[in-house]
């Protein structure tokens, strides 16, 4: 009798079980579709206001501190919302056209068998202690980064580190957590990246590239803890494969397929052509260094260069032309979700409230203690990334403000620009609004699992962050 009970009592729990979550993450247009809305709908209730602007000797137009004054432009209307989108994809042309021309280059160098062979050469190096090439990829990237701050270069590293990670037995999420943290460290503790550190210390007022001793220093901490932190996951899945992120989808899977070149010999045409693009990539580091080469530049490079290996390397004009239109192909969801998320800024400025957020931000610094005022800003500077995705043009906006206050509150100007850093570097690893969403549409990763991973890491930093800027504000730096 009491084995029948147990039983209608189990049977019953059983129904009544909830089942199992139907909810998935929304495609990533709609989160930044989403965002957008929420953008629009903040400038209807968000007071209008504007600081008056300057024009520098360099024509660049900067903020006038203690300007600020309420406006009474109009609201935005319903077509002005939906134009934000075009405008949006206008305004990030360089970046599209870039991308673009990056997924034909790099579909040029799959048909050609280069991408293989040399996949195949490097996991054969690593074969024996395959953990060192987590370590091996992070620094020069993150140093690349750190020079020339050309954070956007991860739309070149993810195509070609993912299949090379994935051949060595780790999976694609530890290639983008190899690419998106080395990159990420290098760009929030820039030591020379022109359209950051230059541009804010060029506002600030200190010579151009100072105190770049303290900021190698913290550079090697934060990168260190990067490193241990991809290596620490990768361990994981070694030991269990399943605790992966994206185990089971079948991408890596489809990566294995695509470049199992096991048995390939290099011929002399693709011996040619390897010559060829290490030629073209130190030209194009010069020209990031020396001729201030962008995404313009770049995809026209890129271009030349995609066109130029397939000739060399034997294949047709036309067999080039198709290649070029699969490379395209796998752009697309980056391309777009690039515009979208230019598209949110577009509505924030057209809807005057940028200029009403910095001001009132500024206020919040003012009436701090002395003691945590840097790091005031530097949580200001992180909260206004989330409005104005680009360095330069939040160091125009926010720069001039903070750093008159850094005068009036008792903060070196130097150590201003070390917040501002921080704000702006470290939350573009997670904020969607940024170029992580194209990063993670091009390596087919949700953003959720990235928070997820993420998370506790920009905990550690922003730990880290914050301890450096009270040293700097206590020795004066």
């Amino acid at each position: 009798m009491e084995a029948k009970k147990e039983k209608v009592h189990t049977e019953q729990a059983s129904k009544q079980a909830p089942e199992k979550s139907k909810w998935k993450m929304p495609h990533v247009y709609v989160i930044l579709v989403s965002l957008l809305l929420f953008a629009y709908v903040l400038t209807l209730v968000v007071p209008k206001g504007e600081f008056e602007r300057e024009q520098t000797p360099d024509g660049v137009s900067m903020i006038v501190p203690e300007s600020f004054q309420l406006t009474d432009a109009p609201n935005l209307s319903f077509f002005d919302l939906i134009f934000a989108i075009p405008t949006g994809m206008v305004q990030a042309g360089d970046l599209i056209f870039g991308g673009m021309m990056i997924g034909g280059l790099f579909a040029v160098i799959e048909r050609t068998g280069i991408l293989g062979i040399v996949i195949q050469y490097i996991a054969s190096l690593f074969r024996s202690k395959r953990i060192w090439v987590i370590p091996a990829l992070m620094v020069p990237m993150a140093v690349f980064t750190t020079i020339t701050g050309a954070f956007e270069m991860a739309l070149v590293y993810i195509p070609i580190v993912i299949p090379l990670v994935v051949k060595l037995g780790y999976d694609r999420f530890t290639a983008f957590a190899m690419v998106t943290i080395g990159c990420g460290a290098g760009l929030s503790v820039a030591l020379t990246a022109p359209a950051t550190v230059g541009v804010a210390q060029d506002i600030a007022e200190v010579p151009l590239y100072s105190g770049i001793g303290l900021r190698i220093i913290i550079l090697a901490i934060v990168l260190l803890i990067g490193i241990g932190y991809v290596v620490r996951y990768a361990k994981k899945i070694e030991r269990d494969p399943s605790t992966s992120y994206v185990y089971g989808d079948g991408f890596d899977a489809e990566y294995m397929q695509q470049h199992s070149t096991d048995n390939e010999q290099m011929n002399g045409r693709q011996m040619a052509g390897i010559i060829f693009l290490f030629i073209g990539m130190a030209v194009m580091v010069y020209g990031l260094l020396n001729w201030q080469w962008y995404f313009i530049e770049i995809g026209g490079w890129y271009a030349f260069m995609g066109m130029a290996l397939g000739l060399i390397c034997g294949l047709s004009p036309s067999q080039i032309a198709e290649t070029f239109n699969e490379g395209f192909k796998r752009f697309v969801i980056a391309i777009v979700v690039i515009g979208l998320a230019r598209a949110i800024s577009v509505i924030l400025e057209e809807g005057h409230i940028l200029d009403t957020v910095i001001y009132g931000s500024s206020q919040l610094v003012s009436i701090v203690p002395t003691e945590i005022t840097a790091v005031m800003m530097f949580v200001v500077q992180a909260l206004f990334n989330f409005l104005v995705g680009s360095g330069s043009g939040q160091a125009l906006i926010t720069m001039p403000i903070m750093a008159g206050l850094s005068d009036l509150l008792g903060v070196t100007r130097q150590t201003t620009v070390l917040a501002f850093q921080f704000g702006d570097g470290f939350t573009n690893l997670i904020y969607p609004v940024g170029l992580i969403m194209a990063f993670l549409a091009l390596a087919r990763i949700s953003y959720i699992k990235w928070l997820k991973f993420m998370m506790p890491l920009i905990g550690i930093w922003f730990v880290i962050s914050i301890v450096s800027l009270i040293t700097a504000q206590s020795i004066g730096w």
